[in-house]
């Protein structure tokens, strides 16, 4: 595996198969995402651990599964904690509804909780 996809796995978790395609298929856009998700995940304002609770919450309001858990993946790596997430997860209830606070509250449970992952 290239040497940034190494450090997007070392940060997000699962790297989906397409995105490990696409060096091959689009160099040149891959080369862009690669220097995006470079930009945006680096401490700045605000650090990673928070804009990890951030991109958590609108997975979660997306009900984006696979999203949910690379970044939930990628959230235990950095040490981001339980709370916190649940925090966020409370923020996506109150502008996202029910639906994305379960969804969230689910795959938070099953990574760094006390149920079971599928």
């Amino acid at each position: 595996m290239e040497e940034n996809q190494k450090h997007l796995e070392a940060k997000i978790g699962k790297v989906p198969e397409i995105f490990k395609e696409l060096k091959e298929t689009d160099p040149d856009l891959y080369g862009r995402v690669m220097g995006l998700d470079q930009m945006i995940w680096a401490d700045g304002a605000l650090s990673k651990q928070t804009k990890k609770i951030i991109a958590i919450a609108v997975a979660a309001a997306l009900r984006d599964e696979h999203a949910v858990r690379a970044q939930m993946a990628g959230a235990g790596r950095l040490g981001v904690a339980k709370q916190e997430i649940e925090e966020g997860l409370r923020v996506a209830f109150l502008l996202a509804g029910m639906p994305a606070y379960v969804y969230g509250k689910t795959a938070l449970e099953e990574y760094l909780g006390d149920r079971p992952r599928k």
